[in-house]
């Protein structure tokens, strides 16, 4: 469907409480867009408009529109004592699930079958026929006002394939449920009800009194790190207050792996920031001389070795490239998929599919122009500006 006219407009404008004026100006200025295919009847806010946030879709239902609510941002703690302290000084205790290391989505459903969507608002195919297979399709039959919010890992995962969680595939971890307004569900609640669904959730790791919760989830934090797991969220129980994020030192340098790998293609602040963690980080826990040094080692190694790796590469006249795979029950999802990703502008090859099982598997190589060119540029005696 188009928004064409002006009672189109006065009606999509309605559930966001924008005048029709301004949500024709926010259409023309490409701040409010349309998806596209059999996914048309989504419009997606690419920036934030007052209190609706970037990555909130508008979805046609019958007559009139809905707003979903996008991700909410979950600030992170730095020097995590003080931070606890501050953030939740008036609740007496916090409770810790573990953050995992995969990519988030949102699910509803719409004329009879789910849609994953992406944090930026995007109709990802490739989530949304996966949340049909894992998600059980009752819950939203019985709860249709609420969404569900989960992270996608596994190594058959577009985004971020890991093959630390024991997952075999992809598996849904349910981390939150909201209203389509975006009103949390208390942390039990949501667990209870999730789990009578049968939803696979993220695990609770405890529950805290605030004056020991900074002791106890760095103890979290260690054993998370020794398994190279992502890191933890601290939430209020009652769900009132907004969650913070604390993670370990390992997955700051995983990350600087990725990042320095396609250096050129990473924004500095994302790699600066992760730096600064872990200094912050060392500080807090007052390590010992050995343990500053193995920090630095696992640091620099993380920003030194894939940075080469990558010139080499160059050198030896490959392009630079991520390798990943995607695992689908309908064929058709894999040109869809395909299609959905050259639309966001990324040079993507698909090898053959391959059948296993009743499921096709296809690899998928992501190309790095920027990255490439940039190297090359270099090893033929560019300068750097």
């Amino acid at each position: 469907m188009n928004l064409e006219n002006e009672t189109d407009i006065g009606k999509a404008a309605e559930s966001p409480g924008l005048p029709p004026l301004r949500f024709s100006e926010l259409l023309e200025k490409k701040v409010i867009l349309q998806d596209w295919g059999e996914y048309e009847d989504f419009f997606r806010f690419s920036s934030n408009v007052g209190k609706i946030d970037e990555g909130s879709v508008l979805v046609k239902v019958g007559n009139g529109f809905e707003l979903i609510q996008g991700f909410p941002k979950i600030k992170r703690a730095i020097m995590l004592a003080p931070a606890l302290k501050n953030h939740f000084k008036d609740i007496y205790s916090v409770a810790v699930e573990e953050k995992m290391n995969g990519y988030n989505v949102r699910v509803i459903e719409h004329k009879g079958e789910l849609v994953a969507f992406t944090r930026s608002g995007h109709v990802c195919p490739y989530s949304s026929e996966r949340s049909g297979h894992l998600l059980e399709h009752d819950f939203f039959k019985d709860y249709p006002e609420y969404v569900v919010y989960g992270e996608m890992v596994g190594p058959d995962n577009p985004y971020v394939p890991k093959d630390i969680y024991g997952v075999d595939s992809l598996e849904f971890f349910v981390f939150d449920i909201r209203s389509r307004e975006g009103i949390a569900l208390p942390l039990h609640e949501r667990r209870e009800l999730a789990s009578d669904y049968g939803f696979t959730q993220v695990e609770l790791l405890g529950e805290f009194e605030l004056g020991e919760a900074a002791d106890r989830i760095r103890e979290i934090i260690t054993e998370l790190g020794k398994k190279e797991h992502e890191g933890v969220i601290i939430k209020d129980p009652s769900m009132i207050l907004q969650p913070l994020k604390y993670t370990t030192s390992q997955t700051n340098c995983a990350d600087l792996r990725h990042g320095f790998r396609f250096y050129n293609e990473s924004g500095k602040d994302y790699l600066f920031a992760r730096v600064v963690r872990e200094g912050f980080q060392s500080v807090e826990w007052n390590e010992s001389e050995e343990e500053i040094k193995d920090r630095c080692l696992r640091l620099g190694e993380s920003i030194i070795r894939p940075m080469r790796e990558s010139i080499l590469r160059v050198q030896e006249g490959e392009r630079i490239r991520d390798d990943v795979r995607i695992r689908v029950k309908d064929e058709s999802t894999i040109d869809r998929f395909r299609m959905y990703l050259e639309r966001l502008g990324l040079d993507v090859i698909f090898s053959p599919l391959e059948r296993i099982g009743d499921e096709y598997v296809v690899n998928i190589r992501k190309m790095n122009k920027s990255t490439t060119d940039k190297t090359l540029g270099i090893i033929e005696g560019q300068l750097w500006s």
